[in-house]
């Protein structure tokens, strides 16, 4: 398996996908889930939007953020700043209020 602490070199790369067995690597995978070995983690961001019943795309504009930001956060790639932070947590824990106030 690919090292998680450094990228792979193209090479590197290429000769671990050319070992891979994608199939076994599957059925391992369907196994964990079925063993309750693996959970989903769902991100405030994506709560946060469910909550409120939109779209990326509307919840972005909502925030004033663009769309990519905002799947950097459900992703977990980005962290949402103090202010946008704050705005999630209204939209987790009161999203009629956020709702209202975008006027939606």
């Amino acid at each position: 398996m690919p090292s998680k602490t450094k990228p792979l070199t193209e090479k590197q790369l290429l000769a671990y996908e050319a070992t891979r067995d994608l199939a076994a690597d599957l059925l391992e995978s369907v196994r964990q889930m079925k063993a309750a070995k693996t959970h989903v983690v769902l991100s405030p961001a994506i709560e946060a939007r469910e909550r409120t019943g939109l779209s990326q795309s509307q919840f972005a504009t909502l925030l004033g953020v663009s769309v990519r930001t905002l799947q950097g956060w459900e992703q977990g790639r980005k962290q949402p700043s103090g202010a946008a932070r704050t705005l999630l947590t209204i939209a987790r824990t009161n999203p009629k209020a956020l709702l209202a106030v975008a006027g939606k």
